[in-house]
């Protein structure tokens, strides 16, 4: 496989940030979906049954909406593929449940380096709107905002989706 080793996709709502991650995963055998989102209403569980879906079976399947580090390195092997579908559910879940969202960020970009896996990151992009009129919508943008540097600074490559089209932040060669 000829993709980044670690790889940090971000954009907005419906953008082609999810669809672009498994088409890169696509060429490895060994495919794993990690799934930070939890079905609080029904919306949210027909969104998780289509992203299913679209998947297809050859899939293996981890729900983990909190404890993401230590799911990457329960799950790490070499010529393996990683999908985590989102952060942005993961630091709301972390922000909800009264975590140190700083703390957790940290504690899994620090890891990264230790990881044989390819790992896909999807995360949305939410510091290119309005600012939010409340004060945990802004606390959100900008754990948000600060959790997308600190994993684009940890991956080896980054890519924005703009209308399914990828534009490139960041690679090593």
């Amino acid at each position: 496989m000829t993709s980044p080793h670690h790889m940090l996709i971000l954009g907005g709502a419906r953008s082609g940030k999810s669809a672009r991650g498994l088409t890169l995963a696509a060429a490895y055998r060994d495919k794993i979906f990690i799934a930070t989102a939890e079905a609080h209403d029904e919306e949210m569980a027909q969104r998780i049954a289509r992203h299913q879906a679209e998947r297809g079976l050859d899939w293996d399947l981890l729900e983990c909406p909190l404890d993401l580090t230590d799911a990457l390195a329960g799950l790490d092997h070499p010529g393996r593929v990683i999908v985590v579908d989102c952060v942005t559910l993961w630091l709301s879940n972390l922000m909800f449940k009264d975590h140190d969202v700083e703390a957790e960020m940290a504690r899994l970009c620090q890891s990264l380096p230790h990881r044989q896996s390819a790992i896909i990151f999807i995360s949305n992009e939410v510091g290119l709107g309005l600012v939010p009129e409340t004060p945990l919508g802004r606390t959100f943008r900008d754990h948000q905002g600060r959790a997308n540097q600190a994993l684009a600074g940890a991956c080896d490559h980054v890519e924005f989706i703009a209308a399914g089209l990828p534009l490139v932040l960041k690679t090593k060669a």
